[in-house]
């Protein structure tokens, strides 16, 4: 009997041993099911992904900058091919032309183009400094450069012209022949600033007027503005740009305490003024 008993109990163990094996091929398949699985998700292609790099290669490139060509969605092109689907056409870059190049150049600076409100502005100063130029040149071929000043200033370009012995007498609001030729360059130069307001500014010294015509420095000032006024109209100054005042002595620029400081505060100034940038000049 336990001979018996023994001989069973070996058979059991044998069958054990002999069914062992399938413990370890079925690790190892499921070993190798994990294996491809993860192999199977780093070879897998993102297709958003690669749609979003194939905009943004167009958009930057924009088929103009390199030579190149389709071979990137060709299988078998490279090392790297099988990351990308063959079904992705990857747009042609083709080489810079002269043409193609002042596009992209146009279109790369129009950004940064300046606004219309600049290029105004700019062309105005271009224009005050043409004719600040050539009033200036004509006054000193014509010996008139100590009489005649031209300055850009925030209120517009400044033309200061001294009244004695160019403009008018002492207390007079007539012109003297002499100043003709001037003011005909003046007028003249004007007209290249068509569409600018003109303000015509009559000063004098501090010396208060005893007896003659006008009571006053002020009625003396705003004379030879209207004056100046009128000459420019008859040279085609359009009346709607045009202004007359008097300061009388109340804008000095230099000391009333000197002969010399009360020559130079004896002047007309023309004021082209300034428009606004933001809008066309005509």
């Amino acid at each position: 009997m336990a001979r018996g008993h023994g001989g069973r109990r070996g058979a059991h163990k044998e069958e054990e041993s002999a069914e062992r094996w399938l413990l370890t091929y079925a690790d190892m398949i499921t070993l190798l099911m994990a294996l491809f699985m993860v192999l199977f998700s780093i070879s897998s292609v993102n297709i958003s992904k690669v749609q979003v790099l194939q905009k943004s290669l167009r958009a930057a490139f924009s088929g103009d900058i390199l030579p190149g060509g389709k071979g990137i969605a060709k299988p078998g092109a490279s090392a790297n091919t099988s990351h990308f689907p063959s079904a992705i056409d990857v747009q042609a870059i083709v080489p810079v032309t002269a043409s193609t190049a002042s596009t992209l150049q146009s279109s790369s600076t129009h950004g940064s183009a300046p606004s219309p409100s600049a290029a105004a502005a700019e062309r105005q100063e271009q224009l005050f400094g043409q004719i600040k130029h050539e009033l200036e040149s004509y006054a000193q071929s014509h010996g008139f450069a100590r009489k005649v000043q031209t300055t850009v200033e925030a209120r517009g370009l400044v033309i200061r012209v001294l009244t004695d012995d160019l403009l008018f007498a002492s207390g007079q609001a007539a012109l003297s022949p002499r100043s003709d030729a001037l003011l005909a360059e003046i007028a003249r130069l004007l007209q290249l600033a068509e569409g600018h307001p003109v303000a015509v500014e009559g000063n004098t010294d501090n010396v208060p007027i005893h007896g003659g015509v006008y009571p006053s420095n002020w009625e003396l000032s705003t004379a030879r503005a209207s004056t100046v006024v009128r000459y420019l109209l008859g040279k085609g100054v359009s009346p709607l740009r045009l202004t007359a005042v008097g300061y009388a002595e109340q804008n000095p620029i230099a000391s009333d305490a000197t002969e010399a400081g009360r020559t130079l505060n004896r002047r007309v100034e023309i004021v082209v003024k300034r428009v606004d940038t933001g809008e066309s000049e005509h």
